[in-house]
C-alpha cells in the first residue's frame, strides 16, 4: 500500500466569518492554515490545497492550488474530486483530506484512517468521533458516531464515479460514502479534535487552545 497525499480543502466561502480565507487567519505566531501544513504534512507522501480563486494568496506556501473543477461551490466534494483529479496525475492511489479551518486534529489522522479502511478494495473511511450527551448533528452514523465528513480517505480509483454523482447534483458526502460502503475510524481524542474555526467567536477560542487557556484539544 502506497502512502495517501494529502489535500486540504479550503474551497468554502467562509460566510459566517465574512468572507476570505479562514485558513490565513492569525493563530500564535503563524495562520491556521499553517498549523494545519505541520500537522498533515508528516502523514502524507505529498501535499496540495483545494481552494478557488487567484493562487497568488497562496503562494507563500510553496503548493499546488487545486480550484475546483465544478462552478458554484457545490461544497467538500468537489474539493474531494479535484485532489482525486490531481493525485491521479502523481500516480497516488488515495488521499486524505482536512479541513483548512481546523487546526488541532489528531497527529495520527492518516494512520488511522488507514487502520480503519484496512482489508478495503477501494480505501474509503471518514473521521469520526463520539456523540456527547445531547449532541445532534446531521453527520451522525448509525452507530451513532458523530462523523467529519472533510477528513477522509478517498481512493483515487473511484474518481469517476464520483465526478457523475456530483454532475448529477449530489452535495451530502455521507451520501456517497455509505453507497460506496465507507468505513469510519473513531477518534477518542480529549475535548473535540476537529474543533473548526467558523466565526469570530470561534477564532478567540482557537487562540485560547492554542495558549493552553481552555483545555486539551491537541
Amino acid at each position: 500500500m502506497t502512502q495517501p497525499f494529502g489535500i486540504i480543502l479550503a474551497g468554502g466561502q467562509a460566510t459566517r466569518m465574512g468572507g476570505g480565507d479562514k485558513g490565513l487567519l492569525p493563530l500564535g505566531d503563524s495562520t491556521i492554515l499553517d498549523h494545519v501544513i505541520d500537522r498533515l504534512e508528516p502523514q502524507v507522501a505529498g501535499l496540495a490545497l483545494n481552494a478557488n480563486g487567484d493562487a497568488s494568496r497562496f503562494a507563500h506556501l510553496n503548493l499546488p492550488v487545486l480550484p475546483d473543477s465544478i462552478a458554484g461551490y457545490a461544497g467538500p466534494l468537489v474539493g474531494v474530486l479535484a485532489g482525486l483529479d490531481w493525485a491521479a496525475e502523481q500516480g497516488a492511489d488515495s488521499i486524505v483530506t482536512v479541513a483548512a479551518d481546523t487546526p488541532f486534529f489528531p497527529c495520527d489522522l492518516v494512520p488511522q484512517l488507514l487502520l480503519a479502511s484496512e482489508g478495503m478494495d477501494h480505501l474509503l473511511a471518514l473521521a469520526a468521533t463520539p456523540r456527547a450527551e445531547g449532541e445532534k448533528t446531521k453527520s451522525m452514523s448509525r452507530s451513532g458516531l458523530i462523523r467529519h465528513p472533510t477528513f477522509g480517505i478517498w481512493p483515487v480509483a473511484l474518481r469517476d464515479d464520483l465526478r457523475a454523482a456530483l454532475n448529477d447534483g449530489l452535495r451530502k458526502v455521507v451520501i456517497w460514502t455509505d453507497k460506496h460502503h465507507g468505513r469510519e475510524a473513531v477518534f477518542n481524542d480529549a475535548g473535540d479534535p476537529f474543533f473548526n474555526v467558523n466565526t469570530p467567536e470561534d477564532l478567540k477560542q482557537a487562540q485560547a487552545i492554542f495558549n493552553g487557556d481552555a483545555g486539551d484539544m491537541r
